[in-house]
């Protein structure tokens, strides 16, 4: 039984294969595990170690080639998903600014409609006025109303590329469509990348993508702030010229109701 044992051991007339099977076997697990760690589910019980950049286990000088490549792409798809984030909020931004543009809009019309109403009441007062003034007895002054001023009315002078703007951006808001003008074309990636190095461009790819978007709609938000600077200017010009005008109108109504009653008591 020794000898047989022996002889098994040392045959050399055995051949190789069956000695060389574990070293195949340790490379297709080394490649298994590498290829586990660097897709989906990524990463598995390494995750704590990439997270605390391996303190636990003896600093990154202290570490295989191969967990440094994988390392690599994990913090590489870690740094994706972060400006993507970004890229959302950004996105987030554009829309409530967007939602603002539109409500100024919709405020610039209603201070025009409210002081083009103050007009419909000067010309309404005035043909009270003459009434008033003809009333009194043939013996009695004619009466002629205090005016403290014309009514001016709007001016008128909003910015036309604005109110355009908003018509457009309300007539989209209300179809529930957005705006996706500043949306860079994504590019090309390979479908499936083999090496660590090859994973890591293409996340690098990827954030570049999402940068660009992010460059692209702060040029977009920047834009929009100063067409709300401008609108919030004009609207206050506006809001003076309107409380003028129904300050007068206030006054002469006022004494319009002063020469009813004189009448009255008549």
């Amino acid at each position: 039984m020794s000898r047989n044992r022996t002889t098994k051991l040392t045959n050399p007339f055995d051949s190789d294969s069956d000695t060389e099977k574990d070293v195949p076997r340790s490379r297709n697990s080394t490649q298994s595990s590498y290829s586990s760690s660097s897709n989906g589910t990524i990463f598995g019980d390494n995750k704590a170690r990439y997270r605390n950049d391996f303190r636990d286990s003896g600093g990154i000088q202290n570490q295989s080639m191969q967990e440094l490549e994988s390392y690599a792409v994990y913090k590489s798809e870690e740094t994706t998903q972060k400006v993507n984030d970004c890229l959302r909020i950004t996105e987030d931004m554009r829309e409530g600014a967007s939602k603002t543009l539109v409500q100024l809009h919709q405020q610039g019309q209603q201070i025009e409609r409210t002081h083009l109403i103050a007009v419909d009441i000067d010309q309404d007062l005035s043909r009270g006025e003459k009434l008033l003034g003809s009333l009194g007895g043939m013996f009695s002054k004619k009466w002629k109303p205090k005016k403290n001023g014309p009514i001016k009315g709007p001016k008128l002078a909003r910015d036309e590329a604005f109110a355009k703007k908003g018509s457009h951006m309300e007539q989209r808001q209300r179809l529930g469509l957005t705006d996706t003008k500043t949306q860079s074309k994504p590019r090309n990636l390979p479908t499936e990348p083999a090496s660590a190095l090859e994973k890591v461009e293409v996340e690098k790819m990827k954030q570049d993508d999402a940068l660009d978007g992010i460059s692209n709609i702060l040029g977009e938000l920047k834009e929009m702030a100063r067409d709300m600077g401008s609108e919030i200017g004009s609207q206050i010009e506006g809001l003076r010229d309107a409380e003028n005008d129904i300050d007068k109108l206030n006054i002469r109504l006022k004494d319009d109701n002063l020469r009813a009653r004189k009448l009255l008591g008549k």
